[in-house]
Protein backbone atom coordinates (compact mmCIF):
# COMPACT_ATOMS: atom_id res chain seq x y z
CA UNK A 1 0.00 0.00 0.00
CA UNK A 2 0.98 3.45 -0.65
CA UNK A 3 2.34 5.39 1.93
CA UNK A 4 -0.43 7.63 3.55
CA UNK A 5 0.27 11.52 2.51
CA UNK A 6 1.54 13.77 4.65
CA UNK A 7 0.04 16.17 6.71
CA UNK A 8 0.84 20.07 7.65
CA UNK A 9 -1.07 21.96 10.58
CA UNK A 10 -1.17 25.67 10.23
CA UNK A 11 -1.69 27.51 13.61
CA UNK A 12 -2.53 30.77 13.52
CA UNK A 13 -4.27 30.11 9.70
CA UNK A 14 -4.92 33.64 7.67
CA UNK A 15 -5.71 34.81 4.24
CA UNK A 16 -1.69 35.71 4.66
CA UNK A 17 1.12 33.34 5.41
CA UNK A 18 -1.01 30.57 6.67
CA UNK A 19 -2.72 29.93 3.40
CA UNK A 20 0.21 30.55 1.46
CA UNK A 21 1.97 27.99 3.40
CA UNK A 22 -0.89 25.65 2.90
CA UNK A 23 -0.79 26.02 -0.94
CA UNK A 24 2.85 25.32 -1.32
CA UNK A 25 3.15 22.09 1.00
CA UNK A 26 0.01 21.26 -0.78
CA UNK A 27 1.57 21.44 -4.14
CA UNK A 28 4.23 18.58 -2.80
CA UNK A 29 1.44 16.11 -1.77
CA UNK A 30 0.47 17.34 1.59
CA UNK A 31 -2.71 17.38 3.35
CA UNK A 32 -3.79 20.79 5.25
CA UNK A 33 -5.01 21.18 8.72
CA UNK A 34 -6.12 24.89 9.82
CA UNK A 35 -5.87 26.51 13.31
CA UNK A 36 -7.57 29.68 14.07
CA UNK A 37 -9.59 31.38 16.54
CA UNK A 38 -12.32 33.24 13.73
CA UNK A 39 -14.84 30.06 13.31
CA UNK A 40 -16.04 32.71 9.97
CA UNK A 41 -12.80 33.24 8.55
CA UNK A 42 -11.63 29.53 9.09
CA UNK A 43 -14.29 28.15 7.20
CA UNK A 44 -13.95 30.41 4.17
CA UNK A 45 -10.22 29.62 4.00
CA UNK A 46 -10.88 25.75 4.21
CA UNK A 47 -13.60 26.44 1.24
CA UNK A 48 -11.20 28.06 -1.00
CA UNK A 49 -8.00 25.83 -0.53
CA UNK A 50 -10.86 23.07 -1.03
CA UNK A 51 -12.03 24.54 -4.57
CA UNK A 52 -8.11 24.42 -5.34
CA UNK A 53 -8.42 20.90 -4.46
CA UNK A 54 -6.42 20.81 -1.48
CA UNK A 55 -7.31 18.27 0.94
CA UNK A 56 -7.87 20.98 3.98
CA UNK A 57 -9.95 20.72 7.08
CA UNK A 58 -10.30 23.72 9.90
CA UNK A 59 -10.47 23.35 13.56
CA UNK A 60 -11.10 26.40 15.55
CA UNK A 61 -9.32 27.06 18.55
CA UNK A 62 -7.83 29.34 20.68
CA UNK A 63 -4.44 29.27 20.93
CA UNK A 64 -3.99 31.32 24.02
CA UNK A 65 -4.72 28.41 26.01
CA UNK A 66 -1.80 26.04 26.24
CA UNK A 67 -3.98 23.55 28.13
CA UNK A 68 -6.19 22.75 25.42
CA UNK A 69 -3.47 22.04 22.49
CA UNK A 70 -3.71 18.06 23.59
CA UNK A 71 -7.56 18.12 22.73
CA UNK A 72 -6.55 20.14 19.27
CA UNK A 73 -3.59 17.74 18.02
CA UNK A 74 -6.17 14.78 19.33
CA UNK A 75 -8.66 16.41 16.96
CA UNK A 76 -6.08 16.86 14.17
CA UNK A 77 -5.19 13.25 14.52
CA UNK A 78 -8.53 12.09 14.12
CA UNK A 79 -9.40 13.47 10.78
CA UNK A 80 -6.09 13.05 9.11
CA UNK A 81 -4.29 10.06 11.02
CA UNK A 82 -1.02 11.77 11.28
CA UNK A 83 0.93 15.17 11.88
CA UNK A 84 4.51 15.69 9.86
CA UNK A 85 4.71 19.59 10.03
CA UNK A 86 3.46 22.54 12.02
CA UNK A 87 3.69 26.00 10.98
CA UNK A 88 2.96 28.27 14.00
CA UNK A 89 2.73 31.56 13.50
CA UNK A 90 -0.38 33.31 15.11
CA UNK A 91 -0.51 36.97 15.89
CA UNK A 92 -3.80 39.07 16.34
CA UNK A 93 -4.39 43.07 16.75
CA UNK A 94 -4.41 42.07 20.28
CA UNK A 95 -0.81 41.71 20.38
CA UNK A 96 0.94 45.31 19.48
CA UNK A 97 4.75 47.31 20.26
CA UNK A 98 5.04 49.04 23.11
CA UNK A 99 8.54 51.37 24.65
CA UNK A 100 10.40 49.04 26.31
CA UNK A 101 10.11 51.98 29.29
CA UNK A 102 6.04 51.81 29.37
CA UNK A 103 5.84 47.63 28.95
CA UNK A 104 4.55 46.34 32.05
CA UNK A 105 4.27 42.47 33.64
CA UNK A 106 0.67 42.49 32.69
CA UNK A 107 0.81 42.77 28.65
CA UNK A 108 3.66 40.34 29.07
CA UNK A 109 1.34 37.99 31.04
CA UNK A 110 -1.46 38.61 28.67
CA UNK A 111 0.55 37.70 25.74
CA UNK A 112 2.77 34.84 27.00
CA UNK A 113 0.56 32.14 26.09
CA UNK A 114 0.22 32.42 22.50
CA UNK A 115 3.58 33.30 22.31
CA UNK A 116 5.53 30.99 24.03
CA UNK A 117 4.12 28.66 26.01
CA UNK A 118 1.63 27.56 23.42
CA UNK A 119 4.48 26.85 20.96
CA UNK A 120 5.79 24.39 23.75
CA UNK A 121 2.81 22.94 24.53
CA UNK A 122 2.29 21.68 20.80
CA UNK A 123 5.91 20.81 20.64
CA UNK A 124 5.21 17.88 23.68
CA UNK A 125 2.04 17.11 22.18
CA UNK A 126 3.49 16.13 19.00
CA UNK A 127 6.76 14.83 20.20
CA UNK A 128 6.19 11.28 20.86
CA UNK A 129 4.90 10.52 17.15
CA UNK A 130 7.60 12.11 15.32
CA UNK A 131 9.73 10.02 18.12
CA UNK A 132 8.21 6.76 16.75
CA UNK A 133 7.95 7.86 13.47
CA UNK A 134 11.79 9.52 13.33
CA UNK A 135 10.70 12.84 11.32
CA UNK A 136 9.27 16.04 11.71
CA UNK A 137 9.01 19.55 11.59
CA UNK A 138 8.44 22.78 13.50
CA UNK A 139 8.85 25.40 11.67
CA UNK A 140 8.28 29.25 14.17
CA UNK A 141 7.37 32.45 12.38
CA UNK A 142 8.79 35.13 14.29
CA UNK A 143 9.54 38.84 13.78
CA UNK A 144 12.47 40.50 13.16
CA UNK A 145 12.36 42.50 16.81
CA UNK A 146 12.84 39.00 18.29
CA UNK A 147 16.13 38.90 16.75
CA UNK A 148 17.10 42.54 16.63
CA UNK A 149 14.75 44.43 19.39
CA UNK A 150 14.39 48.10 18.37
CA UNK A 151 13.88 51.20 20.99
CA UNK A 152 9.64 51.57 21.03
CA UNK A 153 9.18 48.75 19.46
CA UNK A 154 9.43 46.20 22.60
CA UNK A 155 5.85 44.28 23.73
CA UNK A 156 5.45 41.33 21.52
CA UNK A 157 9.65 41.30 20.89
CA UNK A 158 10.80 39.46 24.28
CA UNK A 159 8.36 36.95 24.13
CA UNK A 160 9.27 35.74 20.72
CA UNK A 161 13.27 36.02 21.79
CA UNK A 162 12.48 33.99 24.07
CA UNK A 163 10.02 31.49 22.33
CA UNK A 164 13.19 31.66 19.57
CA UNK A 165 16.02 30.51 22.44
CA UNK A 166 13.74 27.95 23.28
CA UNK A 167 13.73 26.96 19.37
CA UNK A 168 17.13 27.12 18.77
CA UNK A 169 17.93 24.49 21.76
CA UNK A 170 15.10 22.67 20.37
CA UNK A 171 16.39 22.23 16.78
CA UNK A 172 19.52 20.28 18.32
CA UNK A 173 17.57 18.31 20.40
CA UNK A 174 15.35 16.75 18.02
CA UNK A 175 18.08 16.42 15.67
CA UNK A 176 18.90 13.07 17.65
CA UNK A 177 15.49 11.78 16.37
CA UNK A 178 15.15 13.02 12.61
CA UNK A 179 13.29 16.00 13.19
CA UNK A 180 13.75 19.30 12.89
CA UNK A 181 12.91 23.16 14.05
CA UNK A 182 13.28 26.32 11.89
CA UNK A 183 12.45 29.78 12.39
CA UNK A 184 11.45 32.51 9.66
CA UNK A 185 12.27 36.16 11.02
CA UNK A 186 10.28 38.54 8.76
CA UNK A 187 11.47 41.76 8.81
CA UNK A 188 8.17 43.35 7.58
CA UNK A 189 4.79 43.22 7.66
CA UNK A 190 2.89 40.80 5.11
CA UNK A 191 0.33 41.04 2.12
CA UNK A 192 -3.02 40.04 2.07
CA UNK A 193 -2.49 39.14 5.53
CA UNK A 194 -5.78 41.03 7.60
CA UNK A 195 -3.47 42.21 10.29
CA UNK A 196 -0.65 42.88 8.43
CA UNK A 197 -2.71 45.43 6.50
CA UNK A 198 -4.11 47.17 9.50
CA UNK A 199 -0.79 47.34 11.22
CA UNK A 200 0.78 48.51 8.45
CA UNK A 201 -1.55 51.40 7.82
CA UNK A 202 -1.58 52.08 11.77
CA UNK A 203 2.28 53.58 11.62
CA UNK A 204 2.43 57.25 11.33
CA UNK A 205 6.27 57.31 9.90
CA UNK A 206 5.03 54.50 7.61
CA UNK A 207 7.14 51.18 6.09
CA UNK A 208 8.49 49.25 3.62
CA UNK A 209 6.51 47.19 0.85
CA UNK A 210 4.45 44.67 2.34
CA UNK A 211 6.34 41.06 1.71
CA UNK A 212 4.76 38.54 -0.21
CA UNK A 213 3.60 35.75 1.40
CA UNK A 214 4.29 33.18 -1.38
CA UNK A 215 8.21 34.29 -0.91
CA UNK A 216 7.68 33.41 3.09
CA UNK A 217 6.39 29.91 2.26
CA UNK A 218 9.07 29.14 -0.66
CA UNK A 219 11.68 29.59 2.89
CA UNK A 220 9.96 27.61 4.90
CA UNK A 221 9.89 24.76 2.26
CA UNK A 222 13.19 25.02 1.54
CA UNK A 223 13.86 24.94 5.69
CA UNK A 224 11.78 21.78 5.39
CA UNK A 225 13.46 20.44 3.25
CA UNK A 226 17.16 21.09 3.53
CA UNK A 227 17.46 21.87 7.16
CA UNK A 228 20.80 23.43 6.78
CA UNK A 229 19.87 25.91 9.35
CA UNK A 230 17.81 27.15 11.96
CA UNK A 231 17.05 30.20 11.26
CA UNK A 232 15.94 32.64 8.03
CA UNK A 233 15.73 36.37 7.87
CA UNK A 234 13.60 37.61 4.90
CA UNK A 235 14.12 40.47 3.79
CA UNK A 236 17.80 40.77 5.28
CA UNK A 237 17.35 44.87 6.44
CA UNK A 238 19.48 46.90 4.32
CA UNK A 239 20.19 49.38 7.31
CA UNK A 240 19.89 49.88 10.86
CA UNK A 241 17.80 52.37 10.23
CA UNK A 242 15.53 50.27 7.92
CA UNK A 243 11.99 50.63 8.95
CA UNK A 244 10.25 46.86 8.06
CA UNK A 245 11.80 44.95 11.27
CA UNK A 246 8.13 44.54 12.44
CA UNK A 247 6.58 41.07 13.05
CA UNK A 248 4.27 38.86 10.86
CA UNK A 249 0.67 38.49 10.51
CA UNK A 250 -0.53 35.34 9.51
Amino acid sequence: MPDTPKVIAVFGAGTGLGASVARRFAREGFRVALVARRKDRLDALVEQLTAEGIDAAGFTADLSKPAEVPALIDAIRDRFGRIDVIEYGPISGEQSFSPAAKLDAATLQKDSPLLLLTPVEVVRAVLPEWAERGDGAFLMTTGHTAVAPRPYMSGVGPLMSAARNWLHSLNGELADIGAYAGTLSIAAFIARSEMGEIAAASLPEGVGPLVDPDDLAEHYWDLYTKRDRIEQVHPQPTSPGDKTSHFPTA
